[in-house]
């Protein structure tokens, strides 16, 4: 289901580039597409797929075929993170901008009390990124749908540390 959102993303931003007109404003050419949305607006969008498709599982290491051994604060950090997406039942976006706040509270206190170091420390960074960047996603969402799905991938990133990370 998720690839196919995602492709059915990609292949509307195409389309939807395939109609751009261009509009003169004073000195400055501005593309806009014929919806009315700014070519900088589609790579943002395009910023945003990227990072839930969790493709940081492709880019992260295990200690020698071992998980990696996190400092203890850490895996609180994401245990209350992810306890958090498992207990909510956000029904507005105003619930989900109240989700993405306190999870940005948790991942800062992963951030601040994180001793790690070494490649451990570097695949940690390879795991935090793009929870960082969903995190910031979900509280910018318009519609409860968009919740719902950065929400979805919020939490497969995070049930994904237990795969590196002990």
């Amino acid at each position: 289901m998720k690839k196919t959102i995602l492709t059915t993303a990609i292949i509307s931003a195409l389309l939807i580039s395939c109609n751009e007109t261009k509009h003169k404003q004073g000195s400055t050419d501005i593309v806009e597409t014929t919806e009315g949305v700014h070519e900088h607006e589609m790579e943002e969008m395009a910023v945003e797929i990227h990072s839930l498709n969790n493709a940081w599982v492709n880019d992260i290491k295990l200690d020698n075929g071992n998980k990696w051994q996190a400092n203890m604060e850490t895996t609180e950090g994401v245990d209350k993170m992810l306890n958090l997406v498992n207990d909510s039942e956000p029904k507005t976006v105003e619930d989900y901008h109240n989700l993405a706040s306190r999870l940005n509270e948790d991942k800062n206190f992963v951030v601040k009390k994180c001793t790690m170091e070494g490649p451990s420390h570097d695949n940690l960074h390879v795991f935090l990124h793009p929870l960082i960047e969903k995190i910031e996603a979900l509280g910018k969402i318009e519609t409860v749908y968009e919740g719902s799905e950065v929400t979805a991938s919020i939490k497969e990133n995070l049930e994904g540390y237990y795969n590196y990370f002990q």
